[in-house]
């Protein structure tokens, strides 16, 4: 056995062979974990990096705040100003007047200003270093002056995100350590918004109390930085709620030790006296509603407050002089309507030569509260040329001027049937399409009703029964999505005959420009892809830098030129709508010109939407009483002088003829081939392949006895048969038949007397009234002196209107035998069998029976 020495040394051995293999093992694990920490703070190290290498991209330097801002030429202290499609003629300018802004500095700009605006917007202004963390999560929480520069003059243009704040606050921070605090206060009362597009301290000064900035007291300084926390609750718009600001940052002033209690209590009894509003428009064009569609449509591809701010130059779409005359037109048809006499000038003075162009008023016509509103687009461009808001009459002239703000939306009514007759036109219908205008669903307007008519009688005249029956074969929703394309937003299930469906004038423009330009819309994509009329051309900073360039419009295929064709062929058609406007109506232009007159359901307005190929024009009049009812024709009045005048330098053009469009003679109103009986033949417009091949049933002659009324036979002596023309109408159409007074057929044959039998021209077999089938053996007796020849022939009914021949002539007499045979394969009912003999001198004697034709 081992020696305890050796025993002792085994085991030293082993426990210094497992320490080390224990130190190996913790060396391996330390290893690897610090390993991995390395890794892990390599990573942190470089995705932090990465993080803030993708916050920083594209950051807005600093220093573009001193190109912005500089007081002698900074690009925000001109307003922003907007001009005609020429750039010569201003329109507007978005301030309260049109010069350049002045800059306060900072050694100028009162103290009770700073402070006021200190306590309100940023309490800890002197003690954080530009931002403050918290919110960083709610990107339109903007709690520091810093942060507000960055957010509203340098990432206006970024979506709002956790990004965005994260990127403002960095902004700040940058603003602040280079510039200093009282740079960020003197650039924040130099460009933040008061209201009423003053922005800046000193506008807002001069705005509001006529003083400079510099000479403000305390009351008037919480005024303003009231306002500047809430724009819209500006002494203007909101007295009452910007009083009470006022009244809270005094309050605020005085719990931070910033004034004394007897000052603020001095304050808040004086309340600061105010200047009266003052427009920012009066340009001398009437260009109100214009102007604030173009900077509707601006704030779509723009931040609305950045375009406001100022700093741009903006050319618009507007055809200054026949905005002048829109204008005016609007105004004095307006007071016609209000029972004044007095021409009114064009807004810049001139005469008003459009208003030379309304008809005159009815006799007796009086709406003085109505209101109208009218459009001009150019729709091979989808440019509108001129834009007058809703302007109410009854007005004194000084209010009048200053309304028409906006181009509100009205219930169409009827203004929307040609899209219900266009989505029959794509399934098959055509204007030629016969309707029924009679009772028994939707009521027409004036409470009669006309029978029988074309689809494009209907349409131009609105009689809605027959426009109701489209929609029921039609369907709501696919009317809904044949409109939709065009821009008109027609509700899920919404009935257009039966339900209020707004449209503005500016929509209808763009929808019936669409026809105007053989079935394709223009205009611009400013917002998504969806093409809108344009109201810019091209938009440029006051520094020449290019913003916007819109002078090329964009286009899409909305239906083809052959169905657009075919509504504007309907549209067109003066002689259509003579029926309700009259042969002398103001529709009527010196060129081919397609309009619409329309009314809403309950009667209360009109339009007309019309057009040629080089405008649109849609003029809408409103009743300002409930009870009042307004004709289409005062719409079409106001239309006629705002199109004659549009088109008046203009050379006449018409819509040329796509291929796969025909014109085919039908039979009015049936649409179908036209027949003897046909009492009025027309020429009517199909897409190729969609043409009528059946010859017209409405209109039917019919051989009466004039003795008895009724319907001849072959037995009636030819004498007595006259041929008469009737209407056939359907049995829905009876009791309007009748109450119409029109003649129905008789339905009736005359009594059959037993006919005189020739002693050589009879037939003995078959016999009156049989009943026969298969081959029929014709029996009887064909001589006489002076024979010549004989013939069979077979007619349908009692009283054939068409003989069919049984074999050929024969020239040989036959007495009391067989005259020849009939297959009657085929036929079935009632039929005239016919003996005729010819003599030499060519007389002619014949002999009929009536039979049943039965198979077995």
């Amino acid at each position: 056995m081992p020696s305890p020495l050796t025993i002792i040394r085994q085991r030293r051995h082993r426990r210094d062979r497992s320490r080390r293999s224990a130190e190996s093992r913790t060396g391996r694990v330390v290893f690897v974990v610090g390993f991995v920490l390395s890794a892990l703070l390599v990573l942190g190290l470089v995705a932090g990096a990465l993080a803030y290498a993708d916050l920083t991209r594209g950051l807005p330097p600093v220093r573009e705040m001193t190109v912005l801002l500089n007081p002698a030429d900074g690009l925000l202290l001109q307003p922003t100003r907007l001009y005609d499609r020429t750039g010569t003629r201003l329109l507007a300018v978005i301030a309260p007047t049109d010069s350049a802004r002045t800059y306060i500095p900072y050694d100028q700009i009162p103290q009770s200003l700073i402070n006021a605006t200190l306590v309100l917007a940023d309490p800890n202004f002197w003690q954080h270093g530009g931002y403050v963390m918290d919110g960083w999560r709610d990107p339109a929480s903007h709690p520091t002056l810093a942060q507000r520069l960055a957010s509203d003059l340098l990432l206006w243009d970024e979506p709002l995100s956790p990004r965005r704040a994260l990127r403002e606050r960095l902004l700040a921070a940058q603003l602040t350590a280079e510039f200093g605090r009282e740079k960020i206060i003197e650039w924040y009362l130099n460009s933040a918004d008061y209201g009423n597009d003053a922005y800046g301290a000193e506008a807002a000064a001069q705005l509001y109390f006529g003083k400079s900035v510099t000479q403000l007291d305390l009351g008037e300084s919480a005024l303003l930085a009231a306002v500047s926390q809430a724009p819209a609750l500006n002494p203007f718009d909101a007295p009452e709620a910007a009083e009470e600001l006022r009244l809270q940052a005094l309050q605020a002033m005085l719990d931070q030790g910033l004034i004394s209690p007897a000052d603020a209590a001095q304050a808040a009894a004086e309340r600061p006296s105010l200047l009266p509003p003052s427009p920012i428009f009066g340009r001398g064009a009437g260009g109100e509603g214009f102007v604030n569609l173009a900077l509707d449509q601006l704030g779509q591809r723009f931040d609305p407050q950045r375009v406001r701010r100022g700093g741009l130059t903006v050319v618009t779409t507007l055809d200054y002089d026949l905005q002048l005359q829109a204008d005016c037109a609007v105004k004095n048809y307006l007071a016609g309507l209000a029972g004044e006499t007095d021409p009114l000038p064009a807004a810049d003075g001139s005469d008003c030569e459009a208003a030379r162009l309304l008809p005159s008023l009815p006799a007796g016509t009086s709406l003085p509260d109505a209101s109208a509103s009218v459009i001009v687009t150019d729709p091979r461009s989808g440019q509108v040329l001129a834009a007058v808001g809703d302007v109410r009459g009854g007005q004194a002239p000084e209010v009048r001027g200053q309304a028409g703000a906006y181009l509100q939306s009205h219930p169409a009514g009827t203004l929307l049937t040609p899209f219900l007759y266009l989505t029959g036109f794509t399934r098959g219908l055509s204007p030629a399409t016969l309707g029924w205008d009679i009772p028994g669903g939707l009521a027409n307007f004036d409470g009669q009703y006309r029978g029988p008519l074309r689809l494009r009688t209907a349409l131009v005249n609105d009689y809605l029964p027959p426009a109701g029956a489209v929609l029921d074969q039609m369907g709501a929703e696919s009317v809904g999505r044949i409109a939709a394309p065009f821009g008109l937003t027609i509700p899920p299930g919404a009935d257009i005959l039966r339900d209020d469906i707004s449209v503005s004038p500016l929509d209808a423009a763009a929808a019936y420009g669409v026809f105007a330009n053989q079935g394709t819309l223009a205009g611009q994509a400013l917002s998504g892809e969806a093409i809108r009329p344009a109201t810019v051309l091209k938009v440029t900073g006051v520094d020449g830098a290019l913003w916007a360039d819109w002078t090329t419009p964009r286009v899409q295929a909305v239906v083809s030129p052959q169905l657009a064709y075919l509504m504007t062929d309907v549209l067109a058609d003066a002689s259509a709508r003579w029926p309700t406007l009259g042969q002398s109506n103001p529709l009527t232009l010196d060129r081919p010109a397609a309009a619409k007159a329309a009314r809403s359901l309950d009667l209360s307005a009109a339009w007309t939407a019309g057009y040629t190929p080089q405008r649109v024009t849609v003029a809408y009049v409103g009743a300002g009483a409930e009870t009042d009812s307004v004709s289409p024709l005062l719409a079409a009045d106001l239309w006629h002088a705002v199109m004659a005048y549009a088109v008046r330098n203009l050379p006449a053009e018409n819509w040329t003829v796509p291929a796969g469009v025909t014109t085919v003679l039908v039979c009015d109103p049936s649409g179908l081939l036209p027949t003897d009986a046909c009492p009025n033949v027309v020429g009517e417009v199909f897409l190729a392949g969609n043409e009528p091949v059946q010859a017209d049933t409405l209109y039917q002659s019919f051989e009466v006895d004039i003795e008895t009324g009724l319907l001849a036979t072959v037995f009636t002596p030819p004498e007595l048969i006259q041929a008469r023309t009737y209407m056939v109408v359907p049995p829905e159409a009876r009791t309007w038949a009748e109450a119409a007074g029109i003649p129905v057929p008789p339905a009736e044959y005359d009594a059959i007397q037993t006919p005189v039998i020739l002693p050589d021209v009879h037939i003995t077999a078959p016999l009156l009234f049989a009943q026969v089938g298969g081959t029929v053996e014709i029996r009887g007796s064909a001589s006489g002196a002076d024979f010549a020849s004989y013939r069979l022939e077979f007619g349908q009914g009692l009283n054939p209107q068409a003989w069919t021949q049984i074999g050929t002539d024969s020239a040989t007499a036959v007495t009391e035998g067989a005259l020849g045979s009939w297959d009657t394969s085929g036929l079935e009912g009632l039929y005239a069998l016919r003996l005729l003999v010819v003599r030499t001198d060519r007389r002619v004697e014949q002999a009929v029976v009536v039979v049943t034709i039965t198979q077995p």
